[in-house]
């Protein structure tokens, strides 16, 4: 299985409700990609490194799976609504587990 996290730092200008609504599109894809065990997405709570505002978590199957949701238009239409609701940079890590 695979997990991969993402931090996301988004404009001053981005506001609450685009943060939730980022954490809501990511969450649907669930029902839409093939190979995911479990996603998790919303706001940041803790005190450190509070300027990434949202944290996603996706489980994957295998690395197929992850290959998928890379290109999969679903989710290219998720990273477009990020980056219009003002992303500014984001990190992104996979382990396997």
């Amino acid at each position: 299985m695979i997990q991969r996290t993402v931090l996301l730092k988004f404009a001053p200008t981005t506001t609450q409700e685009q943060l939730l609504e980022v954490a809501s599109r990511f969450k649907a894809l669930k029902s839409k990609l093939n190979g995911i065990v479990e996603i998790q997405a919303g706001l940041n709570m803790a005190e450190k490194s509070k300027e990434y505002q949202v944290i996603l978590m996706i489980r994957f199957e295998n690395q197929q799976a992850l290959d998928a949701y890379a290109v999969n238009e679903d989710h290219q239409a998720v990273v477009t609504f990020i980056r219009e609701a003002g992303r500014l940079d984001s990190i992104g890590v996979d382990i396997e587990i």
